[in-house]
């Protein structure tokens, strides 16, 4: 039986993608490999492209290294974090209660316990930003201490499967931050107002990223928008999360090389839904003010082709009629089962503007997601992949968008 080419396609984007190209955080110079690499297979394909630049701040880890009383302690700089040299008093903090009490200008504050459960949000970020995260950053900044630590666990639903955490990730937030496990935390507390060492090479570095939008078919009947981010964290191939994605837009591309009906389709890898500021997404949200009318339907397409499970589909806002065809179009493919709704991906920023939406994934993270470890770790790389779940993934939206 002869191989199927777009399987062929798929391992080869997706090796471009998460194996020769190894870091495509926003800012970095692998992401504008990967920006280059999605725009000239649109250009190939005969897709008329758009690219969308934005300035973003790249980052170097540098080494971090921490001692108190003499013991030296496991720390690493939090993503997108200043560098420092301090020598100060060592404050232990445990919730927000004592944040607001606490006496910490120019000490090394140690965030710990109840205070340090989830992963704060950076303080501009838009979409979700809970009044607590938003007061413990503002406590931050106004008293002023020389470093923040932060001993943290384990967060699957809002850091993915890294431990510990970094509690913080905001490159507008300026004072220096690291994290360390709970245990080292733990190991530490005992050093309370002792004399605490905190080095850091950590530094930010000026870089730029982009948005590409490939178009087909005539905007007078409404814009069909399929989505992707092409970004990953730092530290992790993004196969799963994002170059999955990616790859089905392109083999989706592939497919619909040479449409020409009565809607127009978008192809947007977006950059930065794992980036603090979410860039590309905040300009495309400016690029498309007032005309969001105009998109029919999104289409997201995050953590597709996990091994294990099918690939699921969950519906935002469709019209009932719309969602059923949809069905009727999906009960064809055996891989493919109707999943539940969530909301970390791409897709919500097109629900919060009041458009349809399709969200697909892999089953079993969804199912998984308060225990997987997989996400924005070293593990989340080409092996985990099948391949095969792309095509069929890229068929099913063919045949989704063709139904319209």
């Amino acid at each position: 039986m002869p191989t199927d080419p777009l399987l062929k396609l798929s391992r080869a984007a997706l090796k471009r993608l998460c194996v020769e190209i190894p870091d495509r955080s926003v800012g970095s110079r692998g992401n504008r490999r990967a920006v280059r690499f999605f725009e000239r297979q649109l250009d190939r394909l005969g897709w008329e492209t758009e690219r969308q630049e934005f300035t973003a701040v790249d980052w170097f880890d540098g080494r971090a290294s921490l001692t108190a009383g003499g013991e030296p302690f496991t720390v690493q700089a939090s993503p997108y974090s200043n560098g420092c040299q301090v020598e100060a008093p060592l404050a232990p903090v445990s919730s927000l209660d004592e944040l607001e009490k606490a006496e910490i200008s120019g000490q090394v504050v140690l965030l710990h316990g109840e205070i340090a459960r989830e992963q704060l949000m950076p303080k501009n970020f838009v979409f979700y930003n809970p009044e607590e995260h938003q007061r413990i950053i503002a406590l931050l900044e106004q008293k002023a201490p020389a470093a923040v630590l932060c001993a943290t666990g384990r967060n699957p639903a809002l850091a993915g499967g890294v431990y510990p955490f970094p509690l913080i990730e905001d490159g507008d937030f300026d004072i220096p931050s690291l994290y360390l496990t709970e245990e080292e935390g733990r190991r530490l507390l005992p050093f309370a107002g002792q004399t605490a060492q905190v080095k850091s090479g950590a530094r930010r570095i000026p870089g730029k990223g982009s948005n590409v939008i490939g178009r087909q078919g005539d905007p007078a009947g409404g814009r069909i928008a399929v989505t992707a981010h092409i970004d990953a964290k730092k530290g992790t191939p993004g196969a799963i999360d994002n170059a999955t994605g990616v790859t089905v837009l392109l083999l989706l591309a592939g497919l619909l090389a040479d449409y020409h009906g009565p809607r127009q389709v978008e192809m947007i890898a977006l950059n930065g839904e794992d980036y603090y500021a979410v860039p590309g997404q905040m300009l495309y949200l400016q690029s498309n003010q007032g005309r969001f009318h105009e998109i029919l339907l999104n289409i997201n397409i995050d953590g597709g082709g996990y091994h294990a499970g099918k690939s699921a589909v969950s519906f935002y806002g469709l019209p009932p009629g719309l969602e059923q065809k949809f069905r009727s179009v999906l009960a064809g493919f055996e891989g493919i089962t109707e999943g539940s709704q969530w909301v970390q991906g791409d897709h919500s920023i097109f629900v919060q503007n009041g458009c349809p939406a399709v969200a697909v994934t892999s089953s079993w993270f969804s199912e998984n997601m308060d225990s997987q470890d997989i996400t924005h770790t070293p593990r989340d790389a080409f092996a985990i992949v099948d391949c095969a779940k792309l095509v069929e993934i890229a068929r099913a939206l063919q045949g989704m968008i063709a139904s319209l």
